[in-house]
């Protein structure tokens, strides 16, 4: 994982890690498994911004905190659900006007011999 990128997490408040004297950042075995589910939040398609709204559930877990993170999965879940179907429509009317020009091109192609 990048420096770059961990920074980038702890702007969002996704991460926060402690600090030598010095400043230095250091990380654990904890920030390790934080880094771990973030990176699978993404990859299932939410935003810095949806995940940050989860934190506290990852930072302590309780059993009010995992209800109000179902909440924001089940949200984002429904969110991808329709975007999906939109998709879908859209590749439909996509493939309808790819028939029309193939049609097209089979009506006006000369025949070959």
């Amino acid at each position: 994982m990048s420096r770059r990128l961990l920074r980038y997490y702890e702007d969002q408040g996704l991460l926060v890690s402690a600090r030598a004297a010095s400043g230095q950042r250091h990380y654990n075995d904890d920030h390790v498994r934080r880094v771990e589910l973030i990176r699978a939040f993404l990859a299932a398609g939410l935003s810095t911004r949806t995940i940050a709204e989860m934190v506290p559930c990852m930072a302590e877990p309780s059993t009010s905190k995992a209800r109000r993170a179902l909440v924001t999965m089940e949200r984002e879940r429904n969110r991808l659900s329709s975007a999906i179907d939109s998709l879908a429509v859209a590749r439909a009317a996509l493939d309808d006007l790819i028939d029309v020009n193939r049609n097209y091109l089979d009506e006006h192609s000369p025949v070959a011999h």
